[in-house]
């Protein structure tokens, strides 16, 4: 399968011009290389890291030529490209070594197998819908039922099993032994949905990136909050797309084994 051919296929299942106004989904930097056989590495977050982990996958033989990510790797507009700029020497990487950068975002979070998708599933939900729908069945977060009810504790260990998150915040409560059976999640920053989430009769809220007063806001809505970690909420996603490019016939695909959580939990001993 070409790029060309696999991007087109892409965007017919996540369509870029369902992303938010803010938002900069597809290609980042395409450096000539649409009719070449795709051999993708799959990650969160294009960084440095990734690009040097795709350029020694060359060395060593493997003609990786594109990076498929989440996360954009241009957000604002450019005003100069330089060297010793993270963006700067992302694109004079890229175009030396011919290895692509394309973005899927807000896109692939309204997705079936997107990034709250595979959280629902994960958790192993049913009838999961979505939080805030946008199209046909399709949008941001899923809520759904546990496929029995498990107290607080046994969700809890049952996300650290499927998540393994650095570390987990959770909105204090009295009692961990309540039992749960309605639970609602959305991968990376979700806390702008905690209000929806309220209306959805989810009694537990699964996402990341929230702050002091968004616990005390679940609160006052009587919702326990989980926040696992931007990275650990959205990863799963990254490698469910990389089997998913192998299943469609991509030559070669791998989930990257460089991607950076950028979060690290000093503990004292």
């Amino acid at each position: 399968m070409k790029i060309s051919e696999l991007i087109e296929w892409f965007e017919g299942w996540a369509n870029p011009s369902w992303q938010e106004k803010w938002d900069n989904c597809g290609w980042q930097i395409e450096p000539g290389i649409l009719d070449q056989p795709a051999r993708v590495l799959v990650c969160l977050t294009p960084t440095l890291a990734v690009m040097e982990e795709a350029i020694a996958l060359q060395q060593q033989g493997t003609p990786v030529n594109l990076i498929f990510a989440h996360h954009p790797l241009i957000f604002s507009p450019l005003k100069s490209v330089q060297k010793g700029d993270a963006i700067g020497d992302m694109v004079r990487l890229s175009i030396n070594h011919q290895i692509g950068v394309y973005s899927a975002h807000t896109n692939f979070d309204q997705v079936m197998d997107g990034t709250a998708d595979v959280l629902s599933q994960l958790l192993e939900l049913q009838s999961a819908e979505p939080v805030e729908p946008t199209q046909d069945g399709l949008g941001y977060g899923r809520v759904g039922n546990l496929k029995s009810a498990l107290t607080l504790q046994q969700l809890l260990a049952k996300i650290q099993s499927a998540l393994n998150p650095a570390n987990l915040l959770v909105s204090p409560t009295a009692d961990r032994q309540q039992e749960i059976e309605r639970v609602a999640v959305l991968g990376g920053s979700g806390a702008s949905y905690i209000s929806a989430v309220s209306q959805t009769g989810a009694q537990v809220y699964l996402t990341s990136d929230c702050k002091f007063h968004q616990f005390q806001e679940s609160r006052d809505f009587n919702l326990i909050l989980i926040d696992a970690g931007h990275y650990a909420t959205e990863r799963p996603a990254c490698e469910r797309l990389a089997q998913k490019f192998t299943d469609k016939g991509v030559a070669w695909a791998q989930l990257s084994q460089l991607d950076e959580d950028f979060r690290n939990f000093w503990q004292t001993v």
